[in-house]
């Protein structure tokens, strides 16, 4: 299902990529040389965004997980980025092996490899919607072929935002996707922090080199995204402090970026 993936020859490889350079600090194998350059020049000046990035990582594993285990078996990942280890439907079809998961991204990198994100297990299914983020009712639409969108689903949006700009297309975004989930679905959300200074500074020198820039925000503006939502416990909070377990990795900032999940009333 979805569409037919990218042709590696309409690439440009001589700029580093977000998904590429993010799975690079994750340990992945898809990127390209522009990419480690890009994140290894980032690291060297904030060595905190290896382990920022797998906290990001981490925080999607317990949220899905807990979602599951909530009894949701229908998942919504929009902006899901290049496939690593604990993919959504990896992660929601270990708890329940029927869940359904749908993927959105309109990258082409990404698209070159979704197929490692329709693995499913034989009960469940994975499809992907190929969209903008912004286009809500395309993906409202594209969903609904594989889920049923009458029962909760539940929205992953994993850091993600950062990429939309100005704010106010963050708000529309987020409030047209919940527009279209019944009552007792639940959103995922994490987007990183604008707390640190170093990190603010090199994270502009990034988004100036040609690369896909990236908004860092602060938690004050940023849980405002879930106005009409009932947050669950722990709250809007740094992503070591949501449901912390024993699989997590060593977190070294607890600062790194926020996180929620909250149910559609």
């Amino acid at each position: 299902m979805g569409s037919e993936p990218a042709d590696l020859h309409d690439i440009d490889t001589s700029l580093p990529h977000s998904a590429r350079v993010w799975n690079y600090w994750l340990g992945g194998k898809d990127h390209y040389e522009s990419d480690q350059k890009a994140g290894d020049a980032y690291k060297e000046k904030f060595p905190l965004i290896v382990p920022m990035a797998r906290e990001s990582r981490d925080v999607l594993r317990r949220s899905v997980t807990w979602m599951a285990r909530e009894g949701v078996n229908q998942f919504l990942d929009v902006g899901a980025g290049l496939p690593t280890a604990n993919n959504t439907h990896e992660i929601a079809q270990r708890i329940a092996p029927d869940s359904r998961v749908v993927y959105v991204d309109h990258d082409p990198i990404v698209l070159m490899h979704v197929d490692t994100l329709l693995h499913s297990t034989p009960e469940g299914a994975t499809d992907y919607v190929l969209a903008d983020m912004r286009d809500t009712d395309t993906i409202l639409r594209g969903a609904a072929r594989t889920l049923d969108m009458s029962r909760p689903v539940g929205l992953v949006i994993n850091d993600v935002l950062g990429h939309i700009d100005p704010w106010e297309d963050v708000l529309t975004l987020v409030r047209g996707l919940v527009s279209g989930l019944p009552s007792g679905s639940y959103v995922s959300l994490t987007h990183s922090d604008a707390d640190d200074e170093l990190h603010r500074s090199v994270q502009e020198e990034y988004n100036n080199s040609g690369a896909i820039p990236y908004v860092l925000r602060g938690p004050e503006q940023t849980v405002s995204l879930f106005d009409g939502l009932e947050l669950v416990d722990p709250g809007f909070v740094p992503w070591p402090k949501w449901k912390p377990d024993a699989a997590m990795p060593g977190s070294l900032t607890m600062r790194a970026g926020w996180v929620g999940v909250a149910r559609v009333p």
